[in-house]
């Protein structure tokens, strides 16, 4: 089955694209509670998959939003206002969504599952009172799984954007989307979904199309329809096949003699997200100076820390990841 969308030239104009955090919330924690194997986030799930469930968040609110497959509630995307988007104004929209539009998304999904969970059936009996505390809990998860590693994730989505970008400026926007992926098409001023099951027309749909990145959306684009906003849809970006890659870092010692030695080899050493002990561990440094050199980097905004219950996690940030990739071999 497929769904047509066409297009005026006011809906050409108005397409774009947008990052999004709650994109990559929903299918990754997706991923994490179906359970199955990955061959390109084998090594996100390995981390992240037990943090989860000693959280408890494999069994909460977000377990019986995001089932392992079908219907999402619309409710949990809102359409990012602008290019980038933040996880807080994500969820300030989320928790503003209007009762009925709640509901309406909550009868969708107990038809196609066949019931709600008692969290969700408390969330429709009082939507004002409950999207708080899934907001709350979609907080959590973000800190847990997905926070630490959002500057190597971030860097995918944006260089998707600006190669997509660039193909708009050199081929035009028909071109775009032909290869956007294989089920998606253009022809005849018409966009074809070729696995989107429901109907889909401008009469249904929002002027303009969005386009998101998402680098756990796969192997097909997601798609939400909620008017009077554009139609969204969500693609696998380009480039997830090298994201958990290790980075060989080199250079070392020029950048140690800016940064010192032990800080050097902190930042060389958080290619994935890591605990104060467990970098102890790595580095042979004591836990105290691990901890007094993380705070120093944290200070100059080279990492990051997230809480991951009672352990602290350290992540590298965009600017850690430029200077080492531009520091002399």
């Amino acid at each position: 089955m497929s769904a047509k969308l066409a297009f005026s030239a006011g809906d050409l104009a108005r397409m774009r694209f947008a990052v999004s955090p709650m994109w990559e919330v929903g299918p990754s924690f997706r991923l994490l509670s179906s359970g199955a194997a990955h061959a390109i986030h084998r090594p996100w799930i390995e981390q992240v998959r037990p943090r989860v469930a000693a959280a408890g968040l494999d069994r909460g609110r977000l377990a019986e939003l995001i089932p392992p497959s079908g219907y999402v509630p619309d409710f949990l995307n809102p359409a990012p206002t602008g290019p980038t988007s933040t996880l807080a104004a994500e969820l300030a929209e989320i928790v503003s969504t209007p009762d009925a539009s709640v509901r309406r998304d909550l009868d969708r999904l107990r038809h196609e599952r066949g019931g709600l969970g008692p969290r969700t059936e408390a969330l429709y009996a009082d939507p004002r009172a409950r999207l708080a505390r899934v907001a709350e809990e979609i907080e959590a998860y973000w800190e847990l799984a997905l926070a630490p590693y959002w500057a190597r994730i971030r860097a995918v989505l944006e260089a998707d954007v600006f190669h997509r970008a660039r193909q708009v400026a050199e081929r035009g926007a028909g071109r775009l989307l032909n290869e956007l992926h294989p089920s998606v098409s253009w022809d005849d001023d018409t966009l074809r979904l070729g696995r989107r099951e429901r109907a889909l027309s401008r009469r249904t749909a929002g002027a303009g199309l969005l386009l998101i990145p998402s680098v756990f959306t796969g192997p097909d684009p997601f798609t939400r329809v909620t008017p009077p906003e554009p139609p969204q849809l969500a693609y696998p970006a380009r480039g997830i096949g090298g994201l958990w890659t290790p980075r060989p870092v080199t250079g070392t010692e020029a950048l140690a003699a800016v940064l010192g030695r032990s800080r050097t080899l902190l930042l060389s050493e958080l290619d994935t997200p890591a605990s104060t002990t467990e970098l102890a561990h790595r580095t042979g440094l004591s836990a105290a100076a691990v901890s007094q050199q993380l705070t120093a980097l944290r200070d100059a905004g080279l990492v990051t820390a997230h809480r991951a219950g009672r352990v602290v996690l350290y992540a590298r940030t965009s600017i850690a990841e430029s200077v080492l990739t531009a520091a002399p071999r």
